[in-house]
């Protein structure tokens, strides 16, 4: 899997008298087979407008946008999204969840209920099969929303701040969950947060961008997402020297920003 962005800017078109809006503004980008890239900024930066490109949502209004060298157009099944509110169908319980990509996709009853279950239970999920989303705890509609994600085998899973709801356990818990499931999967994975920590800990790659127009000002590569792959404690990773130092450093560069649009 490799995608590419190439000097990709999005203009918003005028609207109700406003003039148009530059959201993002010559962006890079390479995201390759299995990596986690994570994009971090104050509100405004265009983390969103960018998710929604490689999501196919909007179309640059300069430069090119490709995954595996093929221009991307519109939505499609090779990216899949898990937004911060879930977007389940309270109708339907939590295997016709699951499964309701593979449904859409044609795939016959019992194929997609068998790749379902398998990702219900690698969420953790089994014995909740029959039971209605709305009954579950937040934290559980978000592992359904994953799931029903990574069922359809996206080749890159884009994730918009979907720990933001959560409270402070839950979203701890979550975070190791997301990193256990990509070492399984091996999937590459797009995260937006607003949380230093939670970008830091997550990410192989952190991209941080400048206040509208979004550009991507900074690249880290990190280690410690496979620091805790490799079986480093999640708290004694996050409380690490170089953790910590690098925490402050990111937080330094994004007050830096934006104090200079203040």
């Amino acid at each position: 899997m490799s995608l590419n962005i190439d000097h990709a800017s999005v203009v918003y078109p005028a609207a109700d008298g406003r003039p148009p809006v530059a959201a993002l503004s010559e962006v890079n980008l390479a995201i390759t087979e299995g990596e986690f890239v994570v994009a971090l900024g104050a509100s405004g930066c265009g983390k969103s407008t960018l998710l929604n490109l490689i999501a196919g949502f909007l179309s640059p209004s300069s430069g090119t946008l490709t995954l595996d060298g093929q221009s991307v157009q519109g939505p499609g099944a090779d990216r899949a999204v898990v937004f911060q509110k879930h977007a389940l169908l309270p109708w339907l319980n939590v295997l016709d969840n699951v499964a309701f990509g593979l449904q859409i996709q044609g795939v016959a009853k019992a194929d997609r209920y068998r790749t379902a279950n398998e990702y219900i239970g690698l969420l953790g999920l089994d014995g909740f099969q029959k039971s209605p989303v709305y009954k579950l705890s937040g934290g559980m509609q978000q592992r359904v929303g994953i799931a029903r994600a990574l069922t359809c085998d996206p080749k890159i899973l884009l994730m918009d701040e979907p720990l933001g709801a959560l409270d402070a356990l839950t979203r701890e818990k979550a975070q190791e969950l997301i990193l256990n499931i990509w070492g399984k999967t091996g999937k590459s994975v797009f995260f937006i947060t607003h949380s230093v920590e939670e970008a830091l800990f997550m990410g192989t790659k952190l991209i941080v961008m400048s206040p509208r127009p979004g550009r991507i000002t900074n690249v880290f590569d990190l280690p410690f997402s496979c620091q805790f792959q490799s079986g480093a404690p999640a708290r004694q990773v996050k409380a690490s020297p170089e953790f910590i130092a690098l925490r402050e450093k990111v937080l330094n560069i994004i007050f830096a920003d934006e104090e200079a649009v203040e």
